[in-house]
């Protein structure tokens, strides 16, 4: 009976450390700024951004560059269906203040957004 109880016990501990490394599904959150190239907008800082950059933006984002949502505070680098097929679905948004609902995740200080929704604001 002891030996059941040790081992009934040793299970539940071993679940209980396995639970927080099982990913819970993160809530959508609602990010706003602009659609920028994400390498011309680090690499160039303002010059990289803005509508006196949109035609460079647009090159790259056609090109399959990586593009990413530009806040106050940092660059989200969208992931999912908009930034499926070389962003066929954010090139009307490049150079373009938008607000963007989705997933947002972050790994060894990369910000992402997995976005479902993305809106023209003004």
């Amino acid at each position: 009976m002891r030996n059941l109880i040790s081992c009934v016990a040793g299970a539940v501990f071993v679940a209980a450390l396995a639970v927080p490394a099982i990913p819970a599904f993160a809530a959508d959150v609602t990010i706003k700024g602009e659609v920028v190239d994400i390498a011309c907008a680090v690499d160039k800082k303002d010059a990289g951004k803005g509508a006196s950059h949109a035609a460079c933006a647009m090159s790259c984002a056609k090109r399959g560059q990586p593009v990413g949502i530009l806040t106050a505070d940092a660059i989200y680098t969208v992931t999912g269906d908009y930034a499926a097929d070389k962003n066929a679905k954010l090139l009307d948004f490049v150079a373009k203040q938008v607000s963007v609902t989705g997933e947002v995740t972050e790994k060894d200080g990369v910000k992402t957004i997995n976005a479902k929704s993305i809106i023209a604001v003004k």
